[in-house]
């Protein structure tokens, strides 16, 4: 749609930000229209977008702290295999977190306990006795956005 328009209005400017402007207001419409004829996708967009935000906002801080370690020539780095609890139960949750855990830099995923109720992931930075907060912060950031978006009620 965006390319469409931009061809049908040769007027706008096709810059970068401009193709992204018409990108955003496309999907801002379709949001609105979905109200209509699909609400449960009406009401999860913002979650999604939310989960999207957040992951943003941990790539930047993970990607600064190793950032930090490369140009330091000092080691800070705790490296540790840390067990995490989950609530998240089908396959889709599991994957989703894992792979958000991956993709921020400094933590991996390395596998899932055979009752699918354990994550083992390897983290760079755990100060001793710090493995309690990584755990939190894991359920209270990453799993509780997921399950907001898979779940119809939770909270």
């Amino acid at each position: 749609m965006t390319w469409f328009t931009l061809r049908i209005y040769p007027e706008i400017p096709s810059s970068g930000f401009m193709v992204l402007l018409v990108f955003i207001i496309w999907n801002v419409a379709l949001w609105l229209i979905s109200f209509f004829y699909n609400k449960k996708a009406f009401y999860k967009t913002p979650k999604i977008g939310a989960l999207i935000l957040f992951y943003f906002k941990e790539l930047l801080i993970a990607s600064g702290r190793v950032a930090y370690e490369v140009v330091t020539p000092t080691d800070h780095m705790r490296p540790a295999v840390v067990a995490i609890p989950l609530e998240a139960k089908t396959d889709l949750e599991i994957t989703l977190l894992a792979n958000f855990i991956t993709l921020t830099p400094g933590t991996l995923s390395i596998d899932v306990s055979r009752d699918r109720k354990t994550l083992y992931i390897h983290e760079l930075y755990v100060k001793s006795g710090d493995k309690e907060r990584l755990r939190r912060q894991i359920k209270d950031g990453f799993e509780k956005k997921i399950l907001k978006i898979t779940r119809r009620h939770y909270q």
